[in-house]
């Protein structure tokens, strides 16, 4: 199972226990594979993407299938290695309970409640993707948005003049905080722009540690008191902060955007001209648009133009007459952080390198 591509947390594992819910599958897009096996014991390793594409067309969209609406999946009830998954082919559904060993061939219907919601993760239930992936995007500010860079409060002098800078360290920093005690610093980076407009859009950033608040600046005093509480770059004058962002939502509930989106990969985490499975892109493309957390978009290959070798000369019988080829379905992308007007997204089954450029709109 471990060469299925793996995207969404142990709260959505939850699903897979509530799936009983469902009934069988009608849209095209979420049918079960033709091949599907009548069952998959899990394994550790394994995580619901895995087992959901060994059964169903296109994984990611399984609350479809399962009739789960999201604040539902909020309130997991966990699987873990050992457990059976088993197709039921008489109801169009998949189950914990073989099919024919209760009720003539049901399965139990789990009632859920509400209760309080919390972030913890059940010991030994199955993970949903590694932590090391997606982690530094979902709690450092690796984008920030044009805007924010303008009104950033950022490092103007250090303890004693020293160039660079490392935990213990004391800093002043001049700008408006906010209210705020805690910072992440960042040095701003490359610019992303549109593909399709070459508008600025945010820059990249590299995050090089965190600050706290020590004596904020009192009257007649220019800049804020400082202590470097985690350094893991050198950091230095002109450095930018932000404050610390809350804790990031990690309950994934894999869905199609609420609105039409036809968006176009915008840049390649490290700078690198191709990218392929469980990489990380960004996208032109954020909330103002439709995106949410949990968007899933299809990857194309831009379908070129080209001359028709048949087709009629233009002026002065020069050049042949031109044809747009289709775009080519490749892959698919997770959207697991949205700002404003730019995206990240995780990359899922491909079939061939994205680019640069490449088409990623709404699932057909």
């Amino acid at each position: 199972m471990k060469n299925f591509s793996t995207v969404v947390t142990r709260a959505v594992a939850a699903a897979l226990v509530a799936c009983v819910v469902a009934g069988p599958v009608q849209a095209a897009e979420c049918s079960f594979k033709p091949n599907a096996p009548d069952q998959h014991r899990v394994v550790k390793g394994d995580t619901l993407w895995d087992i959901s594409g060994a059964f169903l067309e296109h994984p990611w969209c399984w609350p479809q299938v399962w009739g789960m609406n999201r604040e539902e999946i909020r309130n997991p009830h966990w699987i873990y290695p050992g457990q059976i998954v088993y197709f039921d082919r008489v109801h169009g559904r998949l189950s914990l309970t073989k099919p024919g060993s209760d009720d003539g061939g049901g399965a139990p219907v789990l009632r859920l409640s509400p209760q309080v919601r919390s972030e913890g993760l059940e010991r030994g239930a199955i993970d949903a993707i590694p932590a090391s992936v997606i982690e530094p995007y979902l709690t450092q500010p690796l984008v920030v948005e044009k805007d924010a860079l303008a009104g950033a409060p950022r490092i103007a002098a250090s303890q004693e003049g020293h160039l660079y800078l490392g935990t213990g360290d004391r800093v002043y920093v001049r700008g408006d905080l906010q209210g705020a005690t805690e910072f992440q610093v960042f040095r701003p980076g490359a610019p992303l722009r549109d593909p399709q407009t070459g508008a600025l859009l945010a820059h990249e950033a590299a995050y090089v540690g965190t600050v706290k608040l020590v004596k904020a600046a009192a009257p007649g005093v220019d800049v804020h008191t400082m202590t470097v509480s985690n350094s893991v770059s050198e950091m230095g004058v002109g450095d930018r902060l932000l404050p610390a962002p809350p804790p990031a939502v990690r309950n994934y509930v894999p869905h199609a955007p609420q609105s039409p989106v036809d968006a176009r990969v915008m840049s390649i985490y490290a700078g690198v001209s191709y990218a392929g499975q469980s990489q990380v892109v960004t996208v032109n493309r954020g909330s103002i648009d439709g995106l949410d957390v949990g968007s899933v978009l299809q990857l194309y290959h831009f379908g070129k133009t080209v001359a028709d070798p048949e087709g009629k000369r233009g002026f002065l019988g020069i050049g042949r007459a031109k044809m747009k080829l289709p775009d080519e379905q490749y892959g698919s992308l997770f959207i697991f952080r949205v700002f404003g007007r730019v995206s990240y997204g995780l990359i899922m089954q491909v079939t061939a390198p994205v680019e640069v450029g490449d088409v990623a709109k709404s699932p057909e």
